[in-house]
């Protein structure tokens, strides 16, 4: 028998401390929720769980990108219909200055509200912005200016650059609807009196309202046009959106399988543990009491 080294009592104080690490790592996922809280834990799982949350930060960013994408699209088509109710309003007092049931008188007066009119018609083009951005032509301008037409818009709806969905160009203003021509008549027209008669210069005349009923036919074309393109993209954004949601969803559940802790699981452990660490500490103090026998041989 040996006093020097208790060999029966270094292996048991090296399996309790061994279980006592065990203990703490196991409190600290319960306490934190997470199976990987190191990366000690689990080196490849904690590479694949991170690789995953950054896609899915990714995604979510995608998902604020189209629901401001949608807002955008509202606006313009919302400005855009207002454009329809002026053309609306302009073919309709056309055809009434196209009649000689109406005066001459009548026909300036139409002139003059049909200026008015194209002139709103710019200043809604003029003022649709989302957060400075023009939308239905190439820049926010001066009331009553022809600026050019918006290119097109483009918005990333998910983690990659390749993920654009981008929109047509759009001329939303008196220009880019070809009703320059009807615009100048009018403008002449309203500048005269009321008591001008057909034959004063830049009268508006029944030949003019003609053709500006076309002119107008064709401009609601195009502004059908824009709008179903607005109308298609808002439809295609909102596809992606909720694709982007059901895909973060799912991404999240993966990443939860392999970073969150199951308590059922752990807390079976630790309870495992703390009933081999009890039976460690009495393992140790019966290795240390054996000691004792060696008193006996010197009696």
């Amino acid at each position: 028998m040996r006093i020097n080294t208790n060999v029966s009592s270094l292996n048991a104080q090296e399996s309790s401390i061994n279980t006592n690490n065990s203990i703490k790592s196991s409190l600290e996922k319960l306490s934190s929720g997470l199976r990987i809280n190191k990366a000690s834990d689990d080196a490849s799982g904690l590479a694949i769980a991170d690789k995953l949350r950054t896609q899915v930060t990714s995604i979510n960013q995608g998902i604020s990108n189209g629901n401001s994408a949608v807002a955008l699209l509202q606006i313009a088509d919302k400005s855009m219909a207002e454009q329809s109710k002026i053309l609306d309003t302009i073919k309709s007092k056309l055809i009434q200055a196209n009649t000689d049931t109406t005066s001459q008188a009548g026909r300036t007066a139409i002139a003059k509200d049909v200026n008015k009119l194209l002139d709103q018609l710019n200043n809604i083009a003029n003022q649709t912005n989302y957060n400075g951005t023009a939308l239905l032509q190439k820049s926010v301008g001066t009331a009553g200016s022809a600026k050019g037409a918006q290119t097109g818009l483009s918005f990333q709806i998910g983690e990659s650059t390749a993920d654009m969905i981008k929109t047509k160009s759009i001329k939303a203003n008196v220009t880019g609807y070809s009703l320059t021509s009807l615009k100048t008549q009018v403008s002449a027209g309203a500048k005269l009196s009321a008591g001008a008669t057909k034959t004063a210069t830049g009268a508006f005349t029944r030949s003019f309202a003609s053709a500006g009923q076309k002119a107008v036919d064709r401009a609601i074309t195009v502004l059908n046009g824009y709008r179903g393109d607005i109308g298609s993209t808002q439809n295609q954004v909102e596809s992606a959106v909720r694709n982007l949601m059901t895909q973060s969803t799912n991404i999240k559940a993966a990443e939860s399988v392999i970073r969150d802790v199951d308590y059922a699981e752990e807390s079976a452990n630790f309870n495992k543990l703390n009933i081999i660490s009890q039976a460690g500490s009495y393992a140790i103090s019966q290795s240390n009491a054996t000691q004792q026998n060696v008193l006996r041989l010197l009696q």
